[in-house]
């Protein structure tokens, strides 16, 4: 089986204490994915008014690239950084992607506006990268069709199984979840992943795994050997 691809999404909320806590505490989190060579990681603080999202992710982006020099000549992989739905911030804070929520842009207008965005004279080239990620959420594998035929680079098909925080939401199980992986895009697995489901969602045909509390209210080295073993 491949090594699975995995995907840390945050929420700072879920974290105790006041804002400048939880920040601190996202922030920790951040460094210890990274760290750990977690494949991606989604900035989705979609409370925050956007000046305050660009200083936050320009915070994680310097604790990743941070992370990033230390894993030179240590580690295969180091890991992504992708802003939810913001591509404008993306770009100000030279992140790798965006993830697009499934009502958003489509994969070739956030291309379009990255591309234009590079091409504007030498800094812009130097500090933005030319390719972004652009992951995009789909929830039928009717969706994860049409991301792969817009040309985004995953999907992250969800929910998966059933949610706690979330029970009147209908999973769409590991059936749909086969189907969804038989598009020509990589899937990772989304809603309700744990430990020990979360090989079945590999043998159903997923590229990896997706998820905010798996990965942020454990010990991310501890998840990431035991999901990879």
């Amino acid at each position: 089986m491949m090594r699975p691809l995995l995907y840390y999404i945050t929420d700072r909320s879920a974290f105790p204490g006041d804002e400048h806590a939880r920040r601190r505490r996202l922030m920790d989190k951040i460094s210890e994915a990274a760290s750990e060579g977690i494949d991606y990681l989604q900035l989705r603080e979609k409370d925050l008014p956007a000046a305050q999202l660009e200083s936050l992710a320009h915070q994680a982006m310097r604790v990743i690239s941070r992370e990033r020099k230390l894993l030179t000549g240590h580690g295969p992989l180091t890991t992504a950084l992708l802003i939810n739905s913001r591509t404008d911030i993306a770009l100000a804070v030279n992140a790798d992607g965006v993830h697009l929520p499934a009502d958003d842009i489509s994969p070739q207008e956030v291309r379009a506006v990255w591309h234009e965005t590079c091409g504007r004279g030498r800094l812009a080239r130097e500090l933005s990268p030319q390719a972004p990620l652009i992951a995009v959420s789909c929830h039928s594998p009717q969706e994860v069709v049409q991301a792969a035929a817009n040309a985004a680079t995953f999907a992250v098909f969800g929910p998966v199984f059933e949610k706690k925080d979330s029970p009147a939401v209908t999973p769409a199980g590991l059936k749909a979840l086969r189907e969804a992986c038989r598009a020509k895009i990589p899937v990772l697995a989304l809603g309700g992943v744990t430990l020990q489901n979360a090989n079945s969602c590999m043998q159903a045909g997923a590229t990896g795994i997706a998820a905010i509390r798996l990965f942020q209210e454990n010990d991310i080295a501890d998840i990431i050997r035991r999901l990879r073993a």
